[in-house]
């Protein structure tokens, strides 16, 4: 299952040609030893990367295999961490440095305690079940903000088939009391989601939309959203999914599908300008910063993982 058919050979060359840059900026992000790494291969569909720095570990969700898998940075290795994982998907860590995961099968957002044990922080809104929630960041506050569109109800491959009770959805709970409050129902499949550096700004996916984009709203001072926007508006065939942010506040997102030369990373300026690409052999879903100074990007990209060291820090939080 971990072995990976796809041949694959690490650049000799520094800097490594996979970096293509649109912006003269993007040639400042990497490092000029840095290159893009295989860590693993053999997966059905890789996403919601997660680096865990107190044990050196990188785990992932590998969806149609049902299972979240784990990377040991130290003997390279690859192992299950759950399996069955109710389909999860999207993976962050709370600030108490507990895994939160989305589920497709469950419908929920759960967190992993200590001891093992699960807690459902999530599984229905005013009385009706959620679709299947996708992916999942936390706030400095402690309230985790979920996507949900309907994506693992449509077949037996990432979930199983039912009927959705509710709209596409981005929902909030609250750190302090779990309250499940509503952001916004009017997108059109809502997917990744991230928040700015200093946290005024959230960035969500517009995944369904024809073609597809990146919205941008301002936090309210209430933990609400408002003054809705278009950050990034991509081209047909562009298929952003899931992304993380820089202490410079760029957007670093998993991005291809439409043709080869599309795959892999796309980074945007926080307002909107492509500032470069990361080439890879396939699409990359998902990304997050990790290393002990939050400057080794980690990409999960259909089949397989890949890392590179970098010369910029992901924003905490990630």
């Amino acid at each position: 299952m971990f072995d990976n058919e796809t041949p694959w050979a690490p650049s000799q060359r520094y800097p490594d040609p996979r970096f293509r840059a649109f912006e003269p900026v993007f040639h400042g992000f990497r490092a000029m030893n840095g290159t893009v790494e295989k860590l693993a291969g053999g997966c059905r569909w890789a996403e919601g990367p997660v680096w865990l720095g107190d044990q050196r570990a990188l785990l992932w969700s590998d969806i149609p295999n049902n299972c979240i898998l784990r990377w040991d940075e130290e003997t390279g290795q690859v192992t299950p961490f759950r399996r069955p994982a109710n389909f999860a998907n999207g993976n962050t860590r709370d600030r108490q440095g507990r895994l939160v995961t989305c589920e497709h099968l469950g419908r929920r957002v759960t967190r992993t305690e200590y001891d093992g044990g699960i807690t459902v922080l999530a599984d229905r809104y005013q009385g009706r079940r959620l679709n299947s929630p996708n992916d999942v960041v936390v706030r400095s506050d402690g309230s985790i903000w979920f996507t949900d569109p309907s994506f693992g109800l449509g077949g037996y491959i990432e979930g199983e088939k039912a009927e959705a009770e509710l709209p596409h959805g981005v929902y909030r709970i609250d750190g302090q009391s779990g309250a499940v409050t509503l952001l916004t129902d009017e997108m059109e499949g809502p997917n990744g989601l991230a928040f700015s550096p200093d946290e005024k700004t959230l960035y969500i996916v517009e995944s369904r939309a024809e073609p597809r984009r990146i919205l941008a709203f301002d936090v309210t001072a209430e933990g609400g959203i408002a003054n809705r926007r278009v950050a990034v508006q991509c081209a047909p065939g562009e298929t952003p999914d899931g992304f993380r942010l820089d202490t410079q506040g760029n957007l670093w997102c998993g991005w291809g599908m439409g043709s080869a030369e599309l795959d892999g990373v796309r980074v945007f300026s926080p307002g909107g300008t492509a500032l470069g690409h990361i080439d890879l052999p396939e699409r990359c879903a998902n990304v997050c910063f990790g290393g002990r100074h939050r400057n080794r990007l980690f990409m999960a990209a259909s089949r397989s993982i890949y890392s590179v060291l970098l010369n910029v820090q992901g924003a905490p939080g990630g």
